[in-house]
């Protein structure tokens, strides 16, 4: 960047934190959101064309800064097949995040996921870049964050390996964040962690705000913000589609609505990891839906009621008690909480002898 174009970031940084901080929020982070150049973490990301065709956006393409300093979240890797690996996470959700956390100066932070690392960045300006711990498994993406890092006054402690491990040389922490989707709190994690340090972490479509006790057993609730991030890396079968061929299948009353929109975050709880996709008729209606996980456990409900479902899981049976537990309505994120102990994990809904999900 040339300095005429150093002030004119500047200048959109200052509008960009402003809009981040409208309405009655008043965040101590916006003014990391005003210093750190988000430019530096994405000098080229990746969007969709009408076609769905992956397009590479950069520095000097026409929206490239307006893209960079707006409140969602950039694309920035993709695999050989042409899926997304890796991202810049919405802005807004980032912030959400950091105030939840309730750091202060001088507070050690571990982050599970450095991606880019603007995050680490942001986390670096408030805490000090010494307090700031940050790991990816992902060896390519930790030496280019280390280069974009190096664009400016930031240097948090960086390396690639498995961030559920955490970094116990540099224990213990005072404050904890994941940037990456978790099924389950890394118990690892806990036993790095200071009495009373907050942790703050995306568990199935939602994210988890707990507090440590002096056992390295935390308990608490979910924030109200969606959240929608990439999932930690591992193998995994694909859905077995042709199987169900076989299948005579059930009937259920479930409309294909439900898990595609109401009973998507609770089912994100229920079914850790598990992933979707629909069928559209020539309108745009939705004629069918499909589940499956990682085991090769698949199933699909078509728009008829028919339900057919293979595998280990009967992932269906998850779905039929879920709207059992929730006949109406969508259940509201910050109604769930989350208790870990030596014995497990729990979510549990309304009160903790509510109904309950084991992790």
């Amino acid at each position: 960047m040339t300095d005429s174009n150093g002030i004119a970031t500047a200048a959109l940084r200052a509008r960009f934190a402003a809009a981040l901080g409208e309405g009655s929020r008043q965040s101590r982070w916006l003014a990391a959101f005003a210093d750190v150049p988000r430019e530096h973490f994405v000098p080229q990301f990746y969007r969709q064309d009408g076609q769905v065709r992956w397009c590479e956006v950069s520095e000097g393409d026409p929206g490239y800064l307006e893209a960079v300093y707006s409140d969602t979240a950039l694309t920035t890797q993709l695999d050989a097949d042409g899926v997304p690996t890796s991202s810049s996470s919405q802005p807004g959700l980032m912030l959400a995040m950091l105030d939840a956390l309730d750091a202060e100066p001088g507070h050690r932070l571990f982050e599970l996921g450095l991606g880019t690392g603007y995050n680490a960045a942001l986390a670096s300006s408030l805490l000090g870049s010494d307090n700031v711990v940050s790991v990816d498994v992902d060896p390519d993406l930790v030496r280019r964050a280390r280069q974009h890092l190096g664009k400016g006054r930031y240097r948090p402690h960086v390396f690639a390996g498995d961030g559920a491990e955490g970094c116990p040389d540099r224990a213990p922490y005072d404050r904890i964040i994941a940037t990456a989707a978790l099924r389950r709190i890394p118990q690892a994690l806990l036993t790095q962690a200071r009495a009373g340090a907050v942790v703050v972490a995306p568990i199935g479509f939602g994210v988890a705000r707990l507090v440590v006790a002096e056992a390295g057993e935390a308990t608490g609730r979910f924030l109200p913000e969606p959240a929608y991030f990439m999932p930690r890396r591992q193998p995994a079968k694909s859905p077995d589609f042709a199987g169900l061929e076989t299948e005579a299948g059930t009937v259920t009353s479930v409309p294909v609505t439900d898990v595609l929109d109401r009973l998507k975050f609770p089912l994100s709880l229920a079914l850790p990891g598990y992933r979707s996709c629909s069928w559209r008729n020539d309108e745009g209606e939705v004629t069918g839906v499909g589940l499956w996980t990682e085991d090769g456990s698949t199933a699909t409900l078509h728009a008829s009621g028919r339900v057919r479902q293979i595998g280990p899981r009967r992932l269906w049976d998850a779905v039929e008690e879920l709207v059992t537990a929730f006949p109406d309505g969508v259940p509201a994120r910050e109604d769930f909480g989350l208790r870990v102990t030596s014995a497990g994990q729990r979510v549990w809904y309304g009160e903790a002898d509510g109904p309950s999900w084991a992790l």
